[in-house]
């Protein structure tokens, strides 16, 4: 995604436990994985600006005891996920944290998207499922391919916010930060 900013750049994966904490709300949870993945690279990399990103699912509203949607790992796992989320709307939560370790500069942000997925039948989950597998997605579907189909409505401030990467509100932050981006 952040090709699309014309920026050049390199993954590292920070390799940061992703466990929830006791108690630990989805929003602090995002906030939290996004911002220890960024200081954890940025203090290898001083003098790189460096983005960090998580994104937590939340089936139903976000305040009183949410169920998070992880990544599901395996097809009966992510068809679970895809029958509770039937007929239902699941909040996702996209946390950015940019960070320069040099000077102690930083950003962050939460993107908050709302998908209402229609109701779906088993038979359509598994057929899903069996063509797209998407197993390594918070709350078992990908909007940005065949996933679309199961969604009622998305409603979103940026729309690549969903797939993983707000890039309307980085590209903002980048800027900031002295990115030329038009």
């Amino acid at each position: 995604m952040l090709q699309r900013l014309g920026l050049p750049f390199s993954c590292i994966s920070p390799n940061i436990e992703e466990a929830r904490q006791a108690n630990e709300a989805p929003l602090d949870l995002a906030r939290r994985l996004a911002r220890a993945k960024a200081q954890r690279i940025a203090s290898l990399h001083v003098e790189d600006w460096v983005i960090g990103s998580d994104q937590v699912a939340v089936l139903g509203e976000t305040d009183s005891d949410p169920q998070i949607l992880g990544k599901p790992g395996n097809s009966s796992n992510c068809i679970r996920q895809l029958e509770e989320s039937s007929d239902r709307t699941v909040v996702f939560l996209t946390a950015v944290a940019v960070l320069r370790h040099a000077d102690r500069a930083a950003f962050e942000f939460v993107d908050t998207t709302r998908v209402r997925f229609r109701r779906l039948e088993r038979e359509t989950i598994a057929r899903y499922v069996a063509l797209e597998s998407p197993l390594d997605c918070a709350g078992g579907f990908k909007s940005e391919g065949l996933g679309i189909s199961l969604c009622e409505s998305i409603e979103s401030t940026d729309p690549t916010a969903l797939v993983g990467l707000p890039l309307i509100r980085l590209a903002a932050a980048l800027r900031v930060a002295g990115f030329q981006l038009p």
